[in-house]
């Protein structure tokens, strides 16, 4: 926009865009780390229900002709239908993963010139015969393969003299030959039998020409439409019988003219699930197309107002039941334009770089993506300020909006599901779990790490398993990540299918801290995608339980016991406990998983794996401290940079003090106290740049062990 100044006294009203979106931490209820059937690779990506989840990242896949379901499926499935309201899920996989693209987006600007169909025949060898009496001698037979045709064109092409055309004349199979051209007894002639195309009244649709010894016929116009459908053929015609023999060729190689790519999109989904480019049926439909991939379509293109409509749909979806995942109306290539295609739909990427041990996201592309599937990857024909001042379309854009069609998405890379079946389900082993090596996991680690990008209660990772070598030091450093930011948990999986109470209560000896717990046994459950019912690691069912507890409670609630800690979706333990085992993996803190006749499934027990007893060592408290400190870091974080006065300190207490008293009231407290007065902010304190706080909390226990005394007492003994 030009620079405007007022040279006379007046009002100039400018305008600045000022609505560009500042990039905000991820915050969601949990977080889960997994392989995923599809999506993007990576980024951790926020879902808000399981049907989100399931246009994001698929639910099945076919590995030697059975169907599975990831652990992340089936988790997320159980999370969101216990009443979880957003999770963040980070795909996993093993090796080079691309996007697709759009198949070409076309316009009107001519990019490349069709080819025609042709076809050259040698006729040295069929011209013979004389022209004495009735005509005889060899012709060629075009015949429609489409329909075949039975409407003929003859061609008379003397063989002395040369000629430069070949003229023809209608006729059937009924007519009397009609010769073209002046005969002699001593003229020899090749006689052409042509089925008309499409029972067309003058064969206008194929030129000939002959250059000895060579006749070559050509489409008259550039397409593929004539290509393999004009087939010829050696034929004898004489006395007006037609014995068509062997065939010499058809049409071939013609090429449409095409428009050039108007714009490109490209999957936020990566790997070659995502292609889609294939053969159209008769009905629309695409050979390749399926539930996970895409494929696009331009509607109501108006080159009045420069502007046109997309869809982006399913690619499993046909021209009379089209499924549209997304739909966008009144698009623009202006870049002025507030409906630009790029600002409307997005056209960032997101790549993972890292700096040492420290991975990090960076961002390309000046939109963020609006489009829950794709992005604009490159606009090749942007129409600046399309409309002149008078309203109407500048002539050398109108040639770029993009004409109605619909195309498909191709050119991704990268699939981690083997040919044989993997290691899945209970199967799961040391060296493979479903798929996917355990490395492979370690970037998504260290990029949630950082907790001023990604904000959750607590995160799992099913499929690890501390106890299988490969897995320990993922685990690991999960663990430490979540101690060293203080604010979320790990839900943590120590033991594989078939493991004994003895060696599950060793494989945790050597773990000690309150910000992560662990369940068992492993439990059955129906996949909701395949209906089968498979065994799962507890870290996958778990989530649920938090999640209900939360729905129905709060988080310094235990998620744990007959009212808040039923598995619903369990069918059954992988082992029923008796008292002693709860107590044996209770003792080593292990929450134990019991079946009990009334209730069914149950989690009984909510310990941390702390060693040391202190409050610390039940999950409630932790999970009460979690979201304390979120909330509170947050109020902070508003006073960095402020005063340090009286007036700052005061608003810091005016919103934490009327907060902790609403989680005492709510039973997460017994008491507080916060202290942020001269007290701990003594003139010291001040001159060194430091805002002090001191917060006294007495959170609520739970009780665990119940004990009833039940006396009997003799006859006659007065209860007063």
């Amino acid at each position: 926009m030009p620079e405007e100044i007022l040279l006379s006294p007046g009002v100039l009203a400018i305008e600045n865009d000022q609505s560009f979106i500042t990039q905000q931490p991820v915050q969601a209820g949990a977080a889960i780390i997994g392989p995923t059937v599809k999506g993007p690779v990576g980024i951790p990506t926020i879902v808000t229900s399981y049907s989100d989840y399931l246009n994001k990242f698929g639910s099945t896949f076919i590995s030697g002709s059975n169907t599975y379901t990831y652990f992340t499926s089936i988790s997320t499935y159980n999370y969101f239908n216990n009443g979880g309201n957003s999770l963040l899920v980070t795909r996993v996989v093993s090796g080079s993963f691309t996007p697709a693209t759009s198949s070409n987006i076309t316009n009107n600007v001519l990019a490349i010139t069709g080819n025609t169909s042709s076809l050259s025949i040698d006729v040295s060898s069929l011209i013979t015969g004389s022209a004495t009496g009735s005509f005889q001698g060899f012709g060629l037979e075009l015949l429609n393969q489409i329909n075949e045709t039975e409407s003929y064109y003859y061609v008379s092409i003397p063989n002395t003299g040369g000629f430069s055309s070949i003229n023809y004349v209608n006729g059937n199979q009924t007519n009397q030959y009609v010769a073209v051209g002046s005969l002699s007894d001593t003229d020899e002639y090749m006689a052409a039998v042509v089925s008309g195309l499409n029972q067309l009244s003058s064969f206008t649709g194929i030129t000939a020409s002959y250059s000895s010894p060579n006749l070559t016929l050509d489409s008259i116009s550039t397409g593929e439409e004539l290509n393999g459908t004009i087939a010829f053929y050696d034929a004898f015609w004489g006395m007006l019988d037609y014995l068509p023999t062997s065939s010499l060729g058809t049409l071939s190689g013609g090429t449409a003219n095409t428009g050039d790519n108007t714009f490109v999109i490209e999957t936020l989904s990566k790997g070659d699930i995502m292609n889609s480019t294939s053969t159209q049926f008769s009905d629309g439909s695409l050979e390749s197309g399926s539930a996970d991939n895409l494929r696009w379509q331009i509607i109501s293109p108006n080159t009045s107002s420069g502007t046109f409509g997309l869809l982006i749909r399913r690619g499993n979806d046909n021209t009379n039941s089209p499924v549209i995942l997304e739909s966008y109306s009144n698009l623009s290539l202006d870049p002025y334009s507030p409906n630009y295609i790029e600002k409307i739909i997005g056209n960032q990427l997101t790549t993972i770089a890292n700096d040492g041990s420290d991975y990090y996201t960076q961002l390309s592309g000046e939109y963020p993506n609006v489009s829950s599937y794709v992005r604009i990857k490159q606009v090749n024909y942007k129409t600046p300020n399309y409309l002149d001042n008078s309203g109407n379309p500048q002539s050398q854009y109108t040639a770029s909006i993009p004409v109605v069609g619909s195309g498909s998405f191709g050119g991704a890379e990268g699939t981690n599901i083997p040919s044989t079946p993997g290691n899945y389900y209970e199967n799961i082993s040391n060296t493979n779990s479903q798929g996917i090596p355990v490395a492979n996991y370690t970037e998504s680690i260290y990029l949630l790490a950082n907790k001023d990008a990604y904000r959750f209660n607590f995160i799992t990772v099913p499929g690890l398993v501390f106890n299988f070598a490969s897995h320990t030091s993922a685990l690991n450093l999960l663990i430490s990540n979540c101690q060293n930011n203080g604010n979320s948990m790990v839900i943590l999986d120590t033991v594989g299918y078939g493991a004994t109470i003895g060696s599950t209560v060793s494989s945790v000896s050597a773990l000690n801290n309150s910000y992560s717990a662990t369940y068992w046994p492993w439990l059955q459950t129906i996949d909701p995608n395949t209906g089968q019912q498979v065994w799962v690691p507890a870290s996958t069912m778990i989530p649920g339980v938090y999640a209900f507890n939360d729905n129905i409670a709060n988080p310094w609630n235990a998620p744990a016991g007959i009212n808040r800690g039923v598995i619903s979706n369990a069918i059954q333990a992988e082992r029923y406990l008796t008292q002693g085992n709860r107590d044996t993996l209770y003792e080593a803190n292990v929450n134990p998983i019991s079946t009990f006749p009334n209730s069914g499934v149950t989690v009984f027990g909510q310990k941390t794996l702390q060693k040391k007893a202190s409050a610390l060592d039940r999950v409630n408290v932790r999970r009460l401290l979690i979201e304390l400190k979120n909330y509170i870091t947050q109020v902070a974080d508003a006073l960095v940079f402020e005063q340090n006065t009286i007036s700052t300190r005061n608003n810091f207490l005016l919103q934490v003090n009327p907060y902790l008293n609403s989680v005492q009231q709510r039973g997460g407290l017994y008491s507080f106290r916060v202290v942020m007065d001269e007290t701990n902010n003594t003139s010291t304190v001040i001159d060194n740049n430091q805002l002090v706080g001191a917060i006294y909390l007495q959170p609520t226990k739970t009780a665990e062990f119940i004990y009833l005394n039940f006396n009997v007492t003799s006859t006659g003994v007065s209860f007063e």
